[in-house]
């Protein structure tokens, strides 16, 4: 009966996890299908799933429609820069909220990365405006920072809750200052969980629309703006847009699939409470 249960545990576990993943794999499918498709099979009904044959019409038609590789390079540094400053800042702040126990403190960093981003829109817009940085990579970066922080705050913040108060108090007795302890000490022993957030912040901010559409100008559009781009008034182009799309993802999706290991890691290492 040991085994059986076991079986059948196994088995309901296999069910809840393809009926989690199985709506994204299929629009992940789909979106491959669309790209390789011409644009009759694409219109098709009944729907047509295997391309045949299968084209790189839709990619060429994307790398004609504009600089791709100059809106490639617009995300790799609005994502890179935003990440890095929010570690900067959200992991000194992540190992000082966890030692002062200031938990009213992270729920409000955490509000602030649930209130929507057209909320920050508009002040940060006319502050920009103001100061001549409308249409840079310096002032998506800025707006970055709204996503990345908070995220980054509250992840490392509760990674640093876990880690044993011994070894802070131990570094304490032994003469090593405020800055020692979090440099020797704590942020060492917190790099699984510092990954975690950098990789999520990452993708986060690489994802990210609604502020590069209004602040960036027509030489610094990040990818998501291009994919806009490709939409028409006439009719919506599903091949060049599926096509689009999918280089968008590729890179987070081969991030993902190369360090998914510190992902898994750094999250189970953070679930547990240090003694």
């Amino acid at each position: 009966m040991t085994v059986v249960r076991r079986l059948a545990d196994r088995a309901l576990l296999w069910l809840g996890v393809l009926l989690l993943v199985s709506p994204a794999v299929s629009v992940f499918l789909w979106m491959l299908s669309l790209a390789f498709k011409n644009d009759v099979d694409n219109l098709a009904y009944p729907p047509v799933f295997i391309p045949n044959p299968p084209t790189l019409a839709n990619f060429k038609a994307v790398f004609a429609s504009g600089p791709f590789f100059q809106y490639l390079i617009n995300s790799l540094i609005v994502s890179g820069s935003a990440t890095l400053l929010a570690l900067l800042v959200g992991v000194p702040a992540g190992w000082g909220i966890a030692r002062l126990n200031a938990r009213n403190l992270l729920m409000t960093i955490l509000v602030a990365r649930m209130t929507p981003a057209i909320s920050f829109l508009i002040p940060l817009f006319t502050l920009f405006q103001l100061l001549g940085l409308t249409g840079t990579l310096t002032a998506v970066v800025i707006t970055h920072l709204v996503i990345t922080v908070p995220i980054t705050v509250y992840i490392v913040a509760g990674y640093f809750e876990t880690l044993p108060r011994e070894l802070d108090e131990a570094a304490y007795v032994d003469g090593c200052s405020t800055w020692q302890r979090f440099r020797h000490v704590a942020l060492p022993l917190a790099r699984p969980g510092i990954t975690v957030a950098a990789i999520l912040a990452f993708i986060f901010s690489w994802n990210n629309f609604v502020f590069g559409a209004v602040l960036s100008g027509r030489e610094t559009r990040t990818l998501p703006v291009a994919i806009y781009n490709v939409l028409t008034f006439e009719q919506i182009a599903w091949g060049p847009l599926a096509a689009a799309a999918l280089l968008v993802t590729l890179p987070v999706l081969l991030l993902t699939l190369f360090i998914q290991k510190e992902i898994v890691g750094g999250l189970t290492a953070g679930g547990v409470k240090g003694g």
